[in-house]
């Protein structure tokens, strides 16, 4: 692949009835690397992941997945790509053996039988592969999902949300492989709300009513959004917080433990705003912004107003 990009697409536009989904869309990841795609639902996150895997054919743009020209190049860009839905999607009146042989019929895959049996012990399902896929854990579904979508060697795994309704021993363990996978050369594209799961990543894109806001490393991210935080301890904070959203160059007044966190993405007009409440009984300090806050301000502050416009998704986020 040139320059070491498995995604390198541009302008990636799709419409439903005339309404815009996703919109000019530019997004790179090397090879290699694990990029999280943040945003809420409905902002055109699994609308791209479709477009990208060839389960949706572009309205515009141009550019290449794992080499393969996005317009022209699906059916290639399918065999070579694992998909991983929201939801679980196999049989649950069928054990994980059968699933997973199954999935690799599909595939046509040779010497079925072994790479079946090794898919069970690659990702640890040992021992379980007579049990119904119904009777399973969260974090189990979430293997056998993965196991599944990883049958036929692909080069690039898109996760849309895989971690939603799993416990925290199942997402860390999730992610430990996740990375184990990424350093023997598997790039992904994982779409997530969970902050901590995208502070994992290599990098980051975060998309708003189907236009890419920001890309970049979580401190490169952290830093275009240009947010001015402080955090504030006293009495009443949940008083203090009403009073504060209502001032101008107050974006966000949120409950983090026993503080606030106040964030403006105007660093005078926010110390103005916070000038007369700067006294006894409350304490102030100035702190970075965190991921978590950044997100809010993509979501709810000036950035997303000035995305706001007539769209529309596709059947998911």
């Amino acid at each position: 692949m040139p320059d070491g990009l498995a995604i390198d697409v541009h302008g990636m536009t799709k419409r439903f009835d005339g309404l815009t989904a996703v919109n000019r869309v530019d997004l790179q990841v090397r090879t290699g690397d694990i990029c999280g795609f943040l945003g809420p639902n409905g902002s055109g996150k699994t609308t791209f992941i479709r477009m990208l895997c060839g389960l949706l054919r572009p309205d515009g743009g141009s550019g290449t997945c794992l080499g393969h020209d996005v317009m022209t190049g699906s059916e290639a860009i399918k065999g070579l790509v694992g998909y991983m839905t929201q939801r679980f999607s196999f049989w649950d009146d069928l054990t994980i053996h059968e699933n997973l042989d199954f999935v690799a019929r599909m595939y046509s895959i040779g010497n079925r039988r072994r790479v079946v049996r090794e898919s069970i012990e690659r990702l640890g399902l040992e021992g379980q592969g007579n049990k119904l896929a119904g009777e399973l854990s969260g974090g189990w579904k979430q293997r056998l999902a993965l196991a599944a979508c990883m049958i036929h060697d692909p080069k690039l795994l898109l996760l849309d949300e895989p971690t939603a309704g799993v416990d925290p021993k199942a997402r860390r363990e999730f992610w430990e492989e996740i990375h184990r996978l990424a350093e023997q050369g598997l790039t992904f594209l994982i779409a997530t709300h969970y902050m901590d799961e995208a502070e994992r990543c290599h990098r980051l894109a975060f998309i708003l009513n189907g236009k890419l806001l920001s890309q970049g490393t979580v401190a490169e991210v952290i830093e275009q959004a240009h947010l001015t935080t402080w955090s504030v301890s006293g009495p009443d904070l949940t008083g203090l917080a009403g009073k504060l959203r209502v001032r101008p160059g107050v974006e966000q007044a949120v409950a983090f433990g026993n503080t606030l966190h106040i964030s403006g993405d105007d660093a005078d007009a926010l110390l103005g705003a916070i000038a007369p409440f700067r006294a006894a009984p409350y304490e102030w300090r100035g702190i970075d912004s965190s991921l978590e806050d950044v997100f809010i301000h993509f979501m709810g502050g000036r950035a997303g107003r000035q995305m706001e416009g007539p769209r529309m998704d596709g059947p998911s986020s």
